[in-house]
């Protein structure tokens, strides 16, 4: 759980809601999300069952009835789950009211879930059916009405009213100026180039694609190979360079590396036709300048989400061609394909694909904030639900979290990289030689020889680690796997100082995720710091400090965090 990153003053509950959602948040995934069609089909596949066998949902009715029957007896001894923050007031223990309340909920819920699972339906089925069902459980929590949660009520009566005020103002705002979805974080707090996005640099190259930002050398000597940090295209590039003591790319300057990030154009429905030869072309492009600008024969990169999936691409090119110019690549929370069972896999069948294609085709791009808003609904308690509870029941104010903020700061994607993006992650293109082509030359990963380093989170539900430890075997060459102990963006956002950080190695080869995770070693501490050693093994000699940023050829055009990224 992150412990920092926060505004002054804020309460131990705020801090625990935006822990919550950045574990859950789903980040810069821009494949399928969720649509109201698919999970209405999941309830009418739900209802066929049911009246093909009655006599499940009579035993359903029936168990149900016989625990609320023991609950009202006050024999039951159902409790919440251990990591069910919903619950935690003491009036759901305490007070037999409220313990009767959440006990027949707590009862329900699982019956229904339980329910899902006798129809004998199709594993997928099933699991889509399940997820239909808890929306609904979830929804009619106690928790989430005034006058059935503890919290609440005691903050009603202590306010005078004044909390189911403010909440009313919340909500009206919520309506007008956020698609009616409970906000997540206090934007006020923010401002890029202000208190985000702070360490010191300059653009040294601008392209129709992609500012490239070179940063200044916190130290005397800097090793001698550079490093290109590439981001996912549908968030921008300051998840790494959140507030000072968190930036990755901080800590890195302060390690002795000299630094360069991608900050990607947010395109228009005017770039529908940009696709991965458009993103690849202009990193290679960036890669260039770069080593004009240091006078290295080559670079090391690094790239998270789609942003990896990009780099994975672009490594394919090279090899393909037989070109050197990656000494070696980082890649952070990467999935290549749906071979593993996840949420952002959940509704991925041929229909929804094509259903996806069809709408981002039809606007010329993706929105950010669309993607946004169907995701949250695949983490309804952590999404919507708290704050729901937050902001108009309490009559709270959203938290102020520098992550949050970034992942509502959102950007598009143009239509046709989304479609090619779907292709390769529902078809495993990349899987497969051959059977994809960036600028002309079929891509085969195996061909990929130069040294890799693989990160991925232990509790990501949206790119499980089993992916990435796959991703990391399609590669030839040496690739050494990481396992973060933290979710999907704690996994990139790592610094050390946490004293609950722990990361998982393992060299040795395994047949499977499950075997290299059984004979793994746990480490305290960040990621970050293994990473800088295996990174600095790679860097090159240590040489005098460039005295100033760019070149002749690349001269500075404007101090970081740059023009691309603050543009809505």
């Amino acid at each position: 759980m992150l412990e920092t990153g926060s505004v002054t003053g804020r309460s131990a509950p705020l801090d625990d809601i935006a822990a919550r959602a950045a574990d859950g948040m789903l980040g810069p995934n821009p494949f399928v999300g969720l649509r109201l069609d698919d999970v209405l089909d999941a309830f009418d596949t739900l209802a066929r069952a049911s009246l093909r066998q009655p006599q499940r949902l009579f035993a359903f009715h029936a168990a149900l009835a016989k625990e609320l029957a023991g609950i009202l007896s006050g024999r039951s001894e159902r409790a919440p789950l251990a990591g069910d923050r919903r619950f935690q007031d003491a009036e759901w223990r305490d007070n037999p009211r409220f313990r009767m309340l959440l006990q027949a909920y707590l009862a329900w819920a699982a019956q229904l879930d339980g329910y899902v699972g006798q129809l004998g339906l199709s594993r997928p089925a099933t699991e889509r059916a399940r997820f239909a069902v808890n929306l609904v459980s979830d929804a009619f929590a106690p928790t989430n009405s005034l006058w059935t949660n503890p919290a609440a009520m005691r903050r009603f009566s202590e306010s005078g009213g004044a909390s189911l005020v403010a909440g009313c103002r919340n909500l009206l705002q919520d309506l007008i100026g956020n698609g009616g979805m409970p906000a997540q974080v206090d934007k006020s707090a923010f401002r890029v180039g202000k208190n985000l996005g702070l360490t010191p640099g300059a653009v040294v190259l601008r392209n129709d694609v992609l500012e490239l930002i070179q940063y200044a050398p916190a130290s005397d000597r800097v090793h001698a190979r550079p490093l290109l940090i590439i981001p996912p295209q549908i968030n921008k590039f300051y998840i790494f360079d959140l507030a000072p003591g968190r930036s990755l790319i901080e800590y890195l300057t302060k390690s002795g590396f000299q630094v360069f990030v991608a900050s990607w154009r947010n395109p228009s429905a005017a770039e529908r036709d940009w696709s991965m030869d458009t993103y690849v072309a202009a990193l290679i492009e960036a890669i260039d300048a770069i080593r004009d600008i240091t006078g290295s024969a080559d670079v090391n990169l690094a790239g998270a989400c789609s942003g990896a999936m990009t780099l994975a691409a672009l490594l394919g090119h090279l090899a393909a061609k037989g070109d050197a110019r990656v000494h070696s690549a980082t890649m952070m929370v990467v999935l290549l394909d749906s071979s593993e069972e996840s949420q952002l896999g959940l509704f991925v069948t041929p229909e929804t694909i094509a259903a996806a294609k069809h709408a981002s085709a039809a606007a010329g791009l993706l929105s950010g904030k669309t993607m946004g808003r169907m995701f949250a609904w695949m983490r309804p308690n952590d999404l919507v639900w708290s704050y729901w509870v937050n902001n108009y029941l309490l009559g709270k104010d959203p938290p102020a979290f520098d992550i949050l903020y970034w992942n509502n700061d959102t950007t598009r994607l143009p239509a046709r990289f989304h479609g090619q993006l779907l292709d390769l992650f529902s078809e495993s293109l990349l899987r497969r030689p051959g059977t994809f082509e960036v600028l002309g030359t079929p891509i085969d990963l195996a061909k990929v020889t130069c040294d890799k380093y693989v990160v991925a989170g232990a509790s990501d539900h949206i790119t499980p680690w089993q992916g990435g430890w796959r991703a990391a075997r399609l590669f030839g060459g040496n690739a050494e796997f990481v396992l973060s102990g933290s979710g999907h963006i704690q996994s990139i956002v790592n610094p050390p100082g946490n004293a609950k950080a722990r990361y998982f190695i393992n060299p040795e080869s395994a047949a499977d995720p499950k075997q290299w995770l059984a004979a793994a070693t746990g480490k305290p501490g960040s990621w970050w710091e293994h990473w800088q050693a295996w990174l600095t093994a790679r860097s090159g000699e240590v040489v005098p400090a460039p005295a100033s940023l760019g070149s002749s050829r690349h001269p500075p055009l404007a101090p970081s965090p740059g023009t691309y990224v603050l543009a809505p």
